[in-house]
Parts: structure tokens; sequence; C-alpha cells
């Protein structure tokens, strides 16, 4: 077994790679990396090492060391294409990142945590409840019109963009977030959830989850 797996239990963009890692049927270890409160994991001289951003995800598969979820999947997607998560065809495969990317450079940087505990600290006021609900609106909206009618975001095929989007609605659910406006989104995303891979790579299945 040569792949890597950095990850947390409850980090969406280390929950996408582990999904798409599933998918792909690729033998791998995952190897826990704390970022809760007290322990801070990612911030330690071991880790820090490894990855100077100090965040999760972080992939090694032989000679290769890198973070960015999406530096992670765009490279299994072109070192192990036995099972492809892009379309071979344009227009529609730069439609599934143009979907990645709505979700991995605008929406879920807003809310990851270390910026929610930022505005809190900073200046003394907790942006979970609004803050989460104004961008999540703001994103899924636009999701929700270049979603097709299913099975899946982009037809009958699994691609990259189911493997973003349901990571990203497990948050909003977490934080309570309505999502009733976003009918083929949440279609999507149970359909997804039925699957295997999308299963063993949730968060409460992870070694690391609390009471495993």
């Amino acid at each position: 077994m040569s792949i890597k797996l950095y990850s947390y239990w409850r980090s969406s963009a280390a929950y996408r790679v582990r999904i798409a890692l599933n998918f792909k049927g690729l033998d791998h270890e995952i190897v826990p990396v704390s970022l809760a409160p007290g322990e801070a994991e990612h911030r330690k001289t071991a880790y820090r090492e490894k990855n100077p951003q100090m965040l999760v995800p972080f992939l090694e598969d032989g000679e290769l060391a890198v973070g960015q979820s999406m530096a992670m999947l765009e490279y299994l997607e072109e070192t192990y294409s036995e099972v492809k998560l892009l379309p071979e065809s344009q227009p529609l495969r730069s439609r599934v990142r143009a979907f990645c990317n709505a979700i991995a450079c605008d929406i879920h940087p807003l809310l990851n945590l270390r910026v929610l505990q930022y505005i809190k600290t900073e200046f003394g006021k907790d942006p979970e409840g609004h803050w989460y609900g104004h961008w999540i609106s703001e994103g899924f909206t636009a999701l929700e019109t270049l979603a097709s009618d299913g099975p899946y975001v982009f037809g009958k095929d699994i691609s990259l963009a189911d493997a973003l989007l349901v990571p990203q609605i497990y948050n909003a659910r977490r934080f309570e977030i309505p999502l009733h406006e976003y009918p083929k989104l949440l279609a999507t995303v149970d359909r997804c959830n039925q699957l295997k891979a999308f299963k063993d790579a949730a968060p409460e299945r992870q070694q690391d989850a609390p009471g495993r």
C-alpha cells in the first residue's frame, strides 16, 4: 500500500478525497490528524514539515506528496484513470470542474473552521448561524440551477461534482441550515449516500470519529 491520506474525520476536504479513493477502488491508508481544540496535531512540527500550510488533507503516493484537495483529486484522476470521475468529453468536463470549484473555491473557504474561529476571536461575534446560512444560500442557489435532473449532479454517472457536493451538504446539515430550496441537490446526495464508496467515506465511519 503506497497511498496515504492524512485526514480528519469531519474535514469536508478530506471527505471528498476519501470518496474519490473509495470510488476508484484504490487501496490506501488513512492517517488521522486531529484538528480538535487542545490537540491541533496539524500545527505540530511533524505534520508542519510535511505540509507547511498545516491543513488537512494531505496525500502521499510514492514520491508524490501534495496538499490541497482539488490537486489531489486531479492527481488521482490523471494517475488512476481506470475508473473516471471526470467526463471525457467537453463541455461536460469543464462544467464538472466549474461545479467543483464553486464549492472548493467559493463556498468552502468561507465556512472553514479556521475562518469561523478567526471571526469569533477577532470580532467577538459567533458567525456560524447567519454567516454560514448566507454563504450556503448564495452557493447552493447557483448549484441547484447548474445541476441536472439526476440521478447524479451531471446525469447518470458519478463525477467529482458528487464527491464535492456530498460533504458540503453534510456540513450544511450539521449547522442546521434549511435546504428545502435545493431539491435536486438533496435528491442527488441521498442517492450517492446509498453507494458503498460514499458510505465508507462518511465522517462517522472514520477511525478517528468520536466513539469509534
